[in-house]
Order: structure tokens, then C-alpha cells, then sequence
């Protein structure tokens, strides 16, 4: 099986793709330096192959790679940063606060 995952720009969100087909994409905005997650999907097909888990390492080590922050306002995300306190460094505390309310 070959994954890859790529940032649709146009999109605002990460893809990945497994396959060649697509299988899932995590949507984000940016807001100055940070990046919020609003929404992951993996489509139901694809479920059950630790594609979502994947797809939002890349997206995390993205941001990190760019100097940016970030929010998880989506439930998968959020999970997911709770799970590895290693991208904890990366949250914006002040945003996440603001976004949350």
C-alpha cells in the first residue's frame, strides 16, 4: 500500500492518499502564524488503517518544519495532541483559549 500525504494549498487542507485514491484530508485556516484544525475526515472505506493518525503526524510536523503554531479545534486533532505531548510546545495557548469560547 503506498501512502502519501500532500497540503492542497488551494484547499487549506493536508491529503492523503493511499493508493492513488484519495482516502482522507485534515482542513485547516491560518490566522498570522498559527495554524487551526477545524476538521479531519479519513472516508469511511478507508477506515481501520491508521491513515488519520498519519495524515495529522504530517500535518503536526509541518507546522513544526515552518516555524508555525497551532490549534486543534478538531476533535481528532485535539485527541491526537493530548496522546503525544511531544507537539505540545507547538499550541497556541492564547488563540486556543479565544477560539474555544
Amino acid at each position: 500500500m503506498a501512502v502519501e500525504v500532500t497540503e492542497n494549498h488551494g484547499r487549506n487542507r493536508y491529503e492523503i492518499s493511499l493508493d492513488g485514491k484519495l482516502a482522507g484530508f485534515a482542513q485547516y485556516r491560518d490566522i498570522d502564524n498559527t495554524r487551526v484544525f477545524t476538521h479531519t475526515e479519513v472516508f469511511p472505506e478507508f477506515e481501520g488503517n491508521g491513515l488519520g493518525t498519519q495524515l495529522i503526524k504530517h500535518g503536526l510536523d509541518d507546522v513544526r518544519a515552518n516555524g508555525m503554531a497551532l490549534v486543534g479545534l478538531c476533535p481528532f486533532v485535539d485527541a491526537y495532541l493530548r496522546e503525544h505531548p511531544e507537539y505540545a510546545d507547538l499550541v497556541d495557548p492564547d488563540l486556543d483559549v479565544r477560539l474555544r469560547d
